[in-house]
């Protein structure tokens, strides 16, 4: 039954990542509103607690991603301003993984 429901989770989560490219093709507004949604979280969360029941582990990944979002916001920086600057997008994209790597690694070595 287990690998069965983590071909569902698989499945879920990939149909919700197509759905918003293909949203953000026609609606890029939209795309964002729902990129900007939580539903990866929703579902972690609830699969979390369906499989295990461990309320204290689910808060405490509750308290961390609380911290852990808004460091990973500088990953947006390069791409909103890639247009702007002449950027490309391989170059943006890898910057806007830098950015946030450099605050996530920063407060994961100075700040927990």
């Amino acid at each position: 039954m287990q690998p069965l429901c983590n071909i569902f989770r698989v499945a879920l989560v990939a149909i919700i990542v197509v759905a918003v490219a293909e949203i953000s093709k026609r609606s890029p507004r939209l795309g964002a509103v729902l990129l900007s949604l939580p539903l990866i979280s929703l579902l972690a969360f609830t699969f979390g607690w369906m499989q295990h029941r461990d309320l204290p582990a689910i808060s405490k990944m509750a308290r961390e991603t609380l911290i852990l979002v808004p460091l990973g916001l500088p990953f947006f920086i390069p791409l909103a301003m890639a247009d702007h600057c002449g950027w490309g997008f391989w170059p943006a994209f890898v910057g806007g993984v830098l950015l946030a790597s450099v605050a996530i690694v920063g407060w994961l070595l100075f700040g927990a």
